[in-house]
């Protein structure tokens, strides 16, 4: 099994920022890729960036020049930095990892969730 142990979120102002981590822990893992889900009250998880195993990144519009992921590999870690937040960012934040466990089983493992909640 793969676990995971997010951290980070909190309460900040809008404007300020904001870091994440998610590590990845686990006998024989090969992590494929890693990413960031946010979910608020009433609206559908969304992705808001995902590295992969090549170092290739995506992110949603919104998080796009505001937000950076990026990964530290001797740690199977990942990280959000997450600057100029507005009240919109603010959900719940949920680690995402696919994984390679041995040499054949694939598993896709989310982390507890994290909140961030931006509010004057």
């Amino acid at each position: 099994q793969v676990h995971l142990v997010e951290s980070g979120g909190g309460l900040v102002q809008p404007g300020g920022s904001l870091k994440l981590s998610c590590a990845a822990s686990g006998s024989d893992v090969s992590i494929i890729a890693m990413g960031w889900y946010r979910q608020a009250p009433g609206k559908e998880r969304e992705l808001v960036a995902s590295v992969n195993s090549g170092g290739s990144t995506t992110y949603t519009d919104s998080a796009k020049g505001r937000f950076t992921i990026s990964r530290d590999n001797a740690k199977n870690t990942v990280f959000l930095q997450m600057n100029s937040l507005k009240p919109d960012d603010t959900a719940v934040y949920y680690c995402n990892v696919h994984a390679l466990v041995g040499l054949t089983r694939y598993l896709e493992v989310w982390g507890q969730g994290t909140l961030v909640t931006v509010s004057s």
